[in-house]
């Protein structure tokens, strides 16, 4: 059912808990339902575990409403893209990058930090996204991390 207009929806993307050692990303990582949303916010809270800790996360949102309504050869997740406008001249074509974007956070002290992340212009075409998270900085002793998302 469609969030609707000043409905929000605030749901946790991820529990309070270390990351995976060695820098994996996360297994299975929750899905969330946040169709008829135009906005959404990230609230991270990372305690990195170690000197230098800091983590990376990807944004993958799903078209699909549930895993069974995939059309055979489709692919349910995709990433988040950052895109790269190419040089515009007269007469001729223009070749612009897109690639799968990772955002990573470096801490900036050995206490908790929490920040924001926004998501917007969804225009409701967004059914539901999950947020895969990794240690990225200090491997052998990962951080702790939380997330949720408040939708609207």
């Amino acid at each position: 059912m469609p969030l609707g207009i000043g409905i929000e929806s605030l749901q946790q993307a991820r529990a309070s808990a270390a990351l995976l050692a060695a820098g994996a990303w996360d297994v299975a990582p929750l899905e969330l339902y946040v169709n008829g949303a135009d906005t959404i916010m990230l609230q991270f809270s990372y305690t990195r575990g170690g000197a230098g800790g800091s983590f990376g996360f990807q944004v993958q949102g799903s078209i699909y409403s549930i895993a069974a309504n995939v059309p055979a050869g489709a692919g349910e997740w995709a990433d988040g893209a950052a895109y790269g406008v190419g040089v515009i001249a007269a007469g001729a074509d223009t070749v612009s990058a897109v690639q799968a974007e990772q955002v990573v956070f470096q801490a900036t002290g050995a206490g908790q930090e929490v920040f924001t992340y926004f998501l917007q212009g969804l225009a409701g075409v967004v059914e539901r996204i999950r947020i895969p998270c990794h240690e990225v900085g200090a491997v052998g002793t990962p951080g702790t991390l939380h997330v949720q998302i408040l939708a609207q």
